[in-house]
């Protein structure tokens, strides 16, 4: 095992009783906004894939992690504690946005759950993006780094309670409020959402070159 892909763990900071945010030192790792990272705890054999939570010009590297009740990795890494080592390989993947396009084009961002990710990695790497962000999640206390968001930007959709900023499901709301045929739209989360969602751009006339999904578990 190379050391270069060992980075050390500054801290983790609990959101709810499953999710949890990993704070890393970057030690000089490069990656644009959207892409993931393998990671793992330094030493085991096991890592899985988590898309970067952090902007690409801060110090240090964030992922946001759900905890799976039958995962392995992610029960893993909820026991480490600040100073133990991480194993990063990575980055990987193409889920980010053309360079000529971030300072002129309209985002609608879609996630459930832990697939904002990606999307707070954009909102912190290009604080001028104009964008929307549906976040589709059970209960109002998922709202991970909602904060973070421009709260003009940001309709927390849950469909468990009426604590969201809109009570049902990504694509009811998309029913609702149709979407302009120009936007570009980045779909992040579980595979029924993405299908569905899919499906209703391209009724709403969005053209599927500007679709571009990441299915997240």
């Amino acid at each position: 095992m190379s050391n270069d892909n060992l980075h050390d763990l500054l801290s983790i900071t609990h959101l709810t009783d499953s999710a949890y945010i990993l704070k890393m030192s970057r030690r000089g790792l490069q990656f644009r906004a959207g892409q993931h990272i393998l990671l793992g705890k330094a030493g085991s054999i096991h890592n899985r894939e988590y898309s970067i939570y952090s902007g690409d010009t801060e110090d240090f590297i964030e992922v946001l992690v759900k905890e799976v009740e039958d995962g392995l990795v992610s029960k893993q890494l909820k026991k480490s504690k600040p100073g133990e080592k991480m194993q990063i390989e990575g980055p990987l993947g193409f889920f980010t946005i053309e360079p000529e396009l971030i300072k002129t084009a309209k985002f609608l961002f879609i996630a459930t759950g832990s697939g904002i990710a990606p999307f707070h990695s954009f909102a912190n790497s290009y604080p001028d993006i104009n964008y929307k962000v549906l976040h589709g999640i059970r209960h109002g206390n998922e709202a991970y780094g909602k904060k973070d968001f421009d709260a003009e930007k940001y309709i927390s959709c849950t469909s468990g309670d009426k604590s969201g900023d809109y009570h049902g499901r990504v694509t009811d709301y998309i029913k609702q409020h149709p979407v302009t045929p120009d936007s570009h739209c980045y779909l992040c989360g579980n595979f029924n959402m993405i299908h569905e969602v899919f499906d209703l751009l391209e009724q709403q006339s969005v053209h599927p070159d500007q679709i571009h999904a990441e299915v997240y578990f």
